[in-house]
């Protein structure tokens, strides 16, 4: 049975080439599809340039154009495969975790370490994984195809910035591999069962800011005009100075004022345990304080973003930020 993906073309390092300035994204995705060699004949692309921006550039209104792309296209493609910078892949990843909820059509976002007109590009690999992934019928959800790896769009991170294998599986298993021409699925999602929901919203009006030794909590009361809320990116396990009040009363000041603060580790795995230390324990459980478990910086984020863009009641917040979305904690 014929199957029919869109190609959701929006630029970054794979569709780059040298100018004056430095890389930039010119090709287009029809371009990048031209050189992929040696797809299934059942199979049918059809390329979407919905932007050609460097991915530094992407933002939350960036998608939503993605979302809304594939949802006015949803009945009428098997699947998707978006075309993306690295830089801020993991961050648009995570969002469509959100925004796209139940899918039963694979929807997979990959891009590519060296432009697709380098000569030992890593992009003609990842492009036509990519491919091969979306047409698999046990195919479903958000994922990341790179490297050969099947990552849950909750869970990719980039941690190098010219290895082909930069993207690995954060604080997770792989969702599979994809390897001589046929997948190996690892660590499988179910089909979703019931329709796939879609959401329109997000509020980006959020600040992750990361403690350094001798920083005192002043951004607290700083940025209580500007933002709603604030990811701390606190010491190893989730650990926060007490040597004296200082934190302590930013914090309650903060979070008593109606404002959202998450609480997470700025060690990239593991994850964080406030309960474990006495640094941490005083917001460990507390009713209105978020704690992000072994969660990305990326997911939080994202995550943060859709909760505050469905409701701003700190216990529906609260509600949708725990809830279990794409393998996300």
């Amino acid at each position: 049975m014929q199957k029919n993906l869109l190609i959701i073309a929006t630029g970054g390092t794979i569709a780059s080439n040298k100018t004056k300035k430095g890389l930039s994204p010119t090709s287009t995705g029809d371009d990048l599809i031209s050189q992929i060699a040696g797809l299934p004949e059942d199979c049918r692309l059809h390329v979407l340039q919905l932007m050609n921006i460097d991915s530094t550039n992407m933002k939350p209104d960036g998608w939503m154009a993605i979302q809304k792309a594939i949802a006015e296209n949803y009945d009428t493609y098997d699947g998707f495969v978006v075309l993306h910078g690295t830089d801020t892949l993991d961050y648009t990843a995570a969002a469509l975790s959100y925004l796209i909820q139940n899918s039963p059509k694979p929807i997979v976002i990959t891009g590519s370490q060296k432009p697709m007109s380098h000569p030992y590009t890593d992009a003609k690999i990842n492009l036509y994984q990519s491919i091969l992934y979306a047409l698999d019928s046990g195919s479903c959800d958000v994922s990341v195809v790179f490297g050969g790896r099947v990552i849950a769009g909750t869970r990719s991170r980039k941690q190098r910035p010219r290895s082909f294998a930069g993207l690995p599986s954060m604080n997770f298993p792989l969702r599979g591999r994809v390897q001589d021409g046929g997948i190996i699925r690892v660590f499988p999602a179910d089909k979703p069962f019931g329709p796939v929901r879609f959401y329109d919203h997000l509020e980006g009006n959020i600040l992750s800011i990361k403690l350094i030794p001798g920083m005192t909590p002043d951004f607290f009361r700083l940025l209580k005009e500007q933002y709603q809320g604030i990811i701390l990116e606190a010491y190893g396990l989730g650990g926060i100075p007490n040597f004296d009040r200082s934190y302590e009363e930013a914090i309650f000041d903060w979070i008593h004022s109606g404002k959202i603060l998450v609480i997470t580790t700025q060690v990239p795995e593991e994850g964080c345990d406030f309960s474990v230390y006495e640094v941490g324990h005083i917001y460990h459980n507390h009713p209105l304080i978020l704690e992000a478990g072994n969660m990305t910086l990326e997911a939080i984020s994202a995550k943060l973003m859709w909760a505050l863009g469905q409701t701003k009641e700190l216990g529906k917040i609260r509600e949708l930020f725990y809830r279990r979305i794409n393998f996300d904690c």
